[in-house]
């Protein structure tokens, strides 16, 4: 059961320093909602007293079915509703619980002392506990307590939660019918709009009887269903006090909003330095990856040039001593021998375009001196470099084709090496 909160200021300038002022509240005494979320729950509760007069907010302690009470905002007041073509007013209690707004607020009707809840009922359990699917449809951050009214004006017009009983009269006439002793009719003394509700037993409307004095009842269980009052004389302090608070929380927002401004740019280029990095990453590994591959063919090579070398040592071991044995009864011109007819002709080719080369410097030597006359230097140098021109030509397509046949000589041993 929740006590009545104190009074709460009734006019739109004293409710928006009310709500400043208890969700700016620091310590013990401060209210259960993440401070991201106070400012959205002051504009909807500043929205639906706007929309709705009736509904005044307030503080008060709510006790969860485990058993431990917390000091929530609440929404209490009459919510409107046609029926029949007459409005009536539902008293109605909205809780914004700790997970509020990103959490439906919970509803209760509020019935008074001479007020029924329908048995049974679509929307609403027998102890006064609303269920609609706007609550269960709600969403964050679209869904408010204004759409939230309005869809419980709705619905509760559809079928209306609560009917007024009045207790049998002893002035009149006793009813033959005892199915009629408790008929529903209409109270004026309530402090809400009623409406006339449904038999105890055919569920036929009933004629509204004159109403009865007003006759005082012991407050709700649900607390108090009048209107907040305020003295209007205050302390000049306080209102500054106020003012200055609600400034002060004006500030502060202004401020966070700023912030979260800032470190909302700081955290998109932190993205976008992280893409970088990924992008440079991915990179990296590709070079990593290529740089692999190379130093696995670099080994291969390696490898060729250990087995080349192993032949050239072991052909150098061989031939050592024949080389000994004949250095001294050896001729220049047959030191080397040609393996095949392509070397040989290389040979022959660079030997003879190295002779033309001596051949013109000497002719060129000649002329300076005056040893020979200038037509006869032309003639000669003519024809030596005729002769040179085929010499370079033939060595250059000889060198093509010995560079083929090792390329493809090597070709076959890589792959006979590696095959082993």
């Amino acid at each position: 059961m929740v006590p009545p909160p104190g009074p709460t200021p009734a006019n739109p300038q004293l409710i928006q320093q009310f709500l400043s002022s208890v969700l700016s509240q620091r310590g013990p005494s401060s209210l259960p909602y993440s401070e991201d979320t106070k400012w959205h729950i002051r504009n909807h509760l500043v929205s639906l007293t706007t929309a709705y007069p009736s509904l005044d907010p307030k503080t008060a302690t709510f006790t969860h079915n485990d058993g431990r009470s917390v000091n929530l905002l609440q929404a209490e007041g009459t919510v409107p509703m046609s029926f029949q073509g007459v409005t009536y007013n539902i008293p109605v209690i909205i809780w914004l619980m700790e997970s509020y707004p990103r959490q439906p607020p919970v509803v209760y009707v509020n019935p008074t002392r001479d007020m029924i809840i329908k048995r049974p009922h679509a929307h609403v359990t027998p102890s006064g506990l609303v269920s609609i699917p706007y609550l269960h449809n709600w969403v964050y951050p679209s869904s408010n307590l204004v759409e939230l009214a309005k869809n419980l004006s709705a619905v509760f017009g559809q079928d209306p939660p609560l009917f007024s009983q009045r207790r049998p009269n002893p002035n009149t006439n006793p009813n033959p019918n005892p199915n009629l002793g408790h008929s529903s009719s209409a109270i004026s003394n309530s402090g809400y709009s009623s409406y006339s509700g449904y038999s105890g037993s055919s569920g036929s409307v009933t004629p509204a009887r004159p109403a009865i004095p007003p006759r005082a009842y012991p407050p709700s269980p649900y607390g108090s269903s009048g209107s907040f009052s305020r003295v209007q004389t205050e302390d000049p302090n306080e209102v500054f006090k106020r003012n200055a608070i609600s400034k002060l929380v004006e500030i502060v927002h202004g401020d966070v909003a700023g912030l979260r401004k800032t470190r909302e740019a700081e955290m998109e280029g932190l993205f976008n330095a992280q893409a970088e990095l990924r992008q440079r990453s991915e990179q990296l590994s590709k070079g990593l990856k290529e740089m692999g591959d190379e130093k696995e063919g670099l080994e291969q090579q390696l490898q060729m040039v250990l087995m080349n070398s192993d032949v050239l040592e072991g052909w150098l071991r061989e031939n050592e001593g024949k080389a000994r044995g004949r250095l001294n009864g050896v001729d220049v011109d047959d030191a080397f021998e040609c393996i095949d007819v392509l070397s040989k002709q290389m040979l022959d080719c660079t030997a003879s375009d190295l002779a033309i080369e001596d051949v013109v410097y000497s002719l060129d030597k000649a002329l300076q001196d005056g040893a020979i006359p200038v037509d006869e230097y032309l003639k000669n140098v003519r024809s030596l470099s005729r002769k040179q021109f085929y010499d370079r030509a033939t060595a250059a397509k000889v060198r093509a084709v010995q560079m083929q046949s090792q390329v493809a000589n090597m070709a076959s041993r890589l792959s006979h090496y590696v095959a082993s």
